[in-house]
């Protein structure tokens, strides 16, 4: 995880470090990613949500390069222990609620009463919402965890066969290796996206009480 933070830190000084109206590939490459980002705050929290862009940014590249660094042979996944997805899942979800108190104080449980709900139904709709609530960040934590765990399971078994195949054989379980290979650089990317997402709705909702 230190590595993660070092290697990220590292792109993002370099990155700035060389500011001209010609960018260079490494600062074209870093403005992409700031405005890929700050679209996902707009799409899904509005303007208001520009201010946690420090937050979301962070989370985003940490969940990004700790899932690509991942792919490196011999080199340890983060984002395939559900100890450390659990980590951050409970954490956004714990800020969600935070921020929701803080601006709303106790009408921030109206969130467990979907508008519109006869009073008869709050007795049944009530614990449904509280249930949809508690499984937020464990889906959260659980999507990250198994698809970056599945696909490493996958190329472990493939590269496994490749060489117990010789060469005789080996190079059909190779080749899927590769093709997989290139398919876990675009989920790294997807899943960093995702949990990203996923985060500025949970966040949104406790903005705008939706």
């Amino acid at each position: 995880m230190w590595i993660v933070v070092g290697v990220a830190s590292l792109f993002l000084l370099k990155a700035g470090a060389a500011k001209s109206l010609v960018p260079s590939k490494l600062q074209s490459l870093a403005e992409l990613l700031v405005e890929f980002i700050q679209g996902i705050i707009q799409d899904t929290m509005g303007a208001s949500g520009m201010r946690y862009f420090p937050l979301i940014g962070a989370l985003f590249l940490f969940i990004l390069f700790c899932n690509l660094l991942g792919l490196i042979p011999g080199s340890y996944t983060v984002t395939s222990q559900i100890v450390a997805t659990g980590v951050f899942a409970i954490g956004v979800y714990a800020l969600s609620l935070v921020i929701g108190f803080q601006l709303h104080g106790a009408k921030f449980l109206g969130i467990l009463v979907p508008p519109g709900t006869p009073g008869w139904l709050l007795p049944l709709m009530i614990p449904i919402e509280l249930i949809s609530q508690i499984a937020r960040p464990i889906s959260l934590a659980v999507r990250l965890f198994a698809n970056m765990t599945a696909g490493h399971v996958i190329l472990g078994v493939l590269f496994g066969l490749t060489i117990a195949g010789g060469l005789l054989i080996g190079w059909l379980p190779f080749s899927f290796t590769i093709v997989l290979y290139g398919l876990e650089v675009g989920i790294a990317f997807i899943q960093a996206y995702i949990f990203t997402v996923l985060t500025c709705v949970y966040i949104g909702d406790a903005i705008h009480l939706h």
